[in-house]
């Protein structure tokens, strides 16, 4: 007995080896029907502890299954068409033992299935269960784009599709409308999907890592003898240039630039000669459609006919998104900026021809400053229109947008030379005073039918007070430079006196948009400029209360966190209800503390701001801040070769923690995928080519000679008694 025992102690770590070894080298045998290019396929084809045996055809995968062995019955035709099943596929199934997967399937034992599917809306997937051991856990919300599924009624379900609020879960919890999308099959031992969940790569489904562990748990389910599913990993179709902490070139701000500038080119932004007439861009009527799908035959444009508005946030089942054909004043002087800066940055003089052709089609040739905007009679008089592709834009006037243009404007006019739209700048820098109250604001907007009705007077004359740097700000350092550049008080007396109770209301009197903090990054410039014109140590100190506010939202990685205000001061908040989900513009973030940098309102002003403010100031605290925050950007730009309308852009929602390009799409016009020609692209673009170049805004435009136009533009617009 003791000779035994001593001979069980001696071999058993040699049985313990040996059995390791078969372990090992027996991997799980899988049977999968899918097409060559499944994306699960790919993925799993490879995996050492898998054997992988691939079928064209349904009756060869019933064949080719083994007693107990499970399989992946994956869609190939999804979303148009349904996998047609024979009648007796799963009991053929059930008498193997095999436990199994299937998804979009046309027949299910035991299960009422709808006959047309649905294409959501505002419906995402949420995971109803803990079936996935954690990660993904119980409410936690996927991205699944394009989402088009069979409509059906189980119980417990593993994954749900519903309209739910929230950035990574759902906070108000799963409403009782919803559809299931993956759960098990009564009296089989198999998961059904209702959707496409296999086109997890192609359709740029979201969170990686929760996907990774969606996979997981589906395969460790099919592989009920105790293999562990490791290795599930894949390159996703869209990926930031450089990870987070990747070595970065000497010449990585170069490299970025020169991206962003060729984004406008591949993504088809610029507008094509008679595509406007194609897709309906007219004043007078409603547009056609507000996008167009991306393609390679699209031809380039050159500038003169304007430059479309967007990428769309909308990721269709294949990955792709839609182009946002509006064509609007601040996208056009934006870009026509960031085309005039990088060419000078770059050594390419042609960009310098792009960017005058935008301001020539838009402020000459285009139709928004004819009719009332071209009237001397009319209160609308030297404004320019936010829009041209139908009334509804064209009616609109926001000071903001026309700031924006006019900052672009300037860059261009004093990187090419070409002064041709100084009248026409000077002009709308009178009209937007003349439409800016005694208090120094000019409110949100003001459309033509009140300009009509009012005249300019009324406008000059009131006292509105509003406390909104978004709308406010980029008009107060337009004026602050008119101020500089003329000599006139007329611009500075009303604008200090709007800064001043502005920063007497920090932050928490501040009515914010889509978050807190895209004020305190528009704050930054006029604040910057301020100090330009008056050094004084009051200035000075509203400008390092501004920034101390912001800086204290930028994370180590160089991202500027979003943050929220009260909700009460809350113009466009996050979704109150799992049913306003989507109905209007919205927060990225759910909460105060979720890591998301918005790159639409938030972060690529910071970076204007910031960088005005070095260069004012030339505090290395600040220089620090806008490094980091440059080199962030550089790093999340995307990089994505198989889709040239996003490659070398910046979209709108980051996720800095998972370092993914993540946040909540609950915004009805500008989702988390969005790229915005101007508000982003613009702007991200020419600051990386005024720090490739050593200067700022204010030190570039300095010498302009804009000022010649204005004495008898002043005595035309504002005359004695308005003076």
């Amino acid at each position: 007995m003791k000779l035994f025992q001593k001979i069980l102690m001696f071999l058993g770590p040699l049985v313990i080896v040996y059995m390791l070894m078969v372990w090992y080298s027996a991997p799980q045998k899988i049977h999968v029907y899918s097409d060559e290019t499944n994306d699960l396929f790919q993925v799993i084809q490879n995996l050492e502890y898998l054997e992988v045996v691939r079928y064209d055809n349904l009756d060869e995968l019933i064949r080719g299954i083994g007693e107990g062995e499970p399989s992946l019955i994956l869609t190939d035709t999804y979303p148009n068409e349904r996998l047609k099943l024979p009648d007796d596929f799963f009991n053929l199934l059930k008498k193997k033992e095999c436990r199994f997967y299937v998804e979009f399937v046309d027949k299910l034992p035991g299960v009422e299935i709808q006959p047309k599917n649905k294409i959501s809306k505002y419906e995402r997937a949420v995971v109803n269960s803990s079936f996935f051991g954690g990660i993904p856990d119980s409410l936690d919300i996927l991205a699944v784009n394009g989402l088009t599924y069979i409509p059906t009624q189980v119980s417990n379900a593993h994954i749900v599709a519903a309209r739910v609020a929230g950035l990574d879960n759902a906070i108000y919890g799963i409403p009782k409308e919803n559809n299931p999308l993956l759960f098990k099959l009564n009296d089989y031992n198999g998961l059904v999907s209702t959707t496409g969940l296999s086109n997890f790569i192609k359709g740029r489904y979201a969170p990686q890592v929760e996907w990774q562990g969606v996979w997981k748990g589906i395969l460790q389910f099919l592989l009920a003898d105790g293999t562990v599913v490791e290795g599930l990993d894949w390159n996703p179709k869209i990926q930031t240039t450089y990870a987070r902490n990747e070595q970065l070139p000497l010449d990585y701000q170069k490299k970025s630039l020169e991206k962003g500038i060729d984004w406008f080119i591949n993504a088809k932004m610029l507008v094509p000669s008679n595509y406007n007439d194609i897709i309906g861009n007219n004043h007078n009527k409603e547009i056609k459609t507000k996008f167009i799908n991306w393609n390679d035959t699209i031809p380039n444009g050159d500038g003169s006919n304007g430059v479309f508005e967007c990428i769309f946030s909308r990721i269709d089942e294949k990955g792709n998104q839609p182009i946002g054909v509006v064509l609007r004043g601040d996208c056009t002087g934006e870009v026509a900026g960031a085309f005039a800066a990088s060419g000078k940055a770059l050594g390419k003089d042609e960009n310098y021809e792009i960017a005058n052709n935008l301001l020539e089609f838009y402020l000459k040739e285009s139709s928004a400053l004819k009719g009332e905007y071209d009237d001397p009679s009319h209160g609308a008089y030297g404004l320019v229109p936010w829009g041209i592709s139908s009334y509804a834009w064209y009616k609109a006037n926001y000071g903001d947008d026309n700031a924006r243009l006019f900052l672009g404007a300037i860059i261009t006019a004093a990187i090419t030379g070409n002064t041709e739209q100084d009248d026409t700048l000077m002009r709308m820098l009178l009209a937007l005073h003349r439409t800016t109250g005694v208090n120094g604001f000019r409110g949100d907007r003001i459309d033509l039918p009140q300009l009509q009705e009012n005249g300019w007077q009324h406008y000059y004359n009131g006292h509105t007070v509003n406390l909104s740097p978004h709308m406010e700000a980029y008009l107060w350092a337009c004026f602050l430079w008119a101020y500089d550049k003329t000599g006139d008080p007329i611009f500075l007396e009303r604008t200090k006196k709007a800064i001043k109770a502005t920063m007497e209301g920090y932050p928490h009197e501040w009515k914010w948009m889509n978050g807190l903090a895209q004020e305190k990054a528009r704050i930054l410039l006029p604040l910057a400029w301020l100090v330009r014109v008056e050094n004084t140590e009051e200035n000075r100190k509203m400008l390092y209360t501004a920034l101390d506010g912001l800086l204290d939202l930028q994370d180590e990685s160089g991202a500027i966190s979003e943050e929220l205000g009260s909700i009460e001061k809350g113009v466009f908040p996050p979704s109150k209800s799992n049913a306003d989900y989507g109905l209007h513009e919205a927060s990225l973030i759910a909460k105060n503390g979720d890591p998301v940098s918005d790159l639409l309102y938030t972060t690529n002003f910071a970076l204007v701001g910031l960088h005005e403010a070095w260069y004012t100031l030339k505090d290395p605290r600040i220089k620090k801040s806008v490094d980091q925050l440059s080199e962030f950007l550089c790093r999340i730009q995307v990089k994505s070769p198989e889709h040239p309308e996003l490659h070398g852009g910046w979209m709108r929602a980051f996720d800095f923690e998972r370092f993914e390009h993540w946040g909540s799409n609950a915004d009805a016009g500008w989702g988390a995928w969005a790229i915005e020609s101007g508000w982003t692209q613009g702007w991200i673009t020419t600051i990386l080519s005024l720090r490739e170049l050593d200067t700022s805004i204010w030190d570039l435009t300095k010498n302009s000679k804009i000022n010649n136009h204005y004495d008898a533009l002043k005595k035309e617009m504002l005359p004695i008694g308005h003076q």
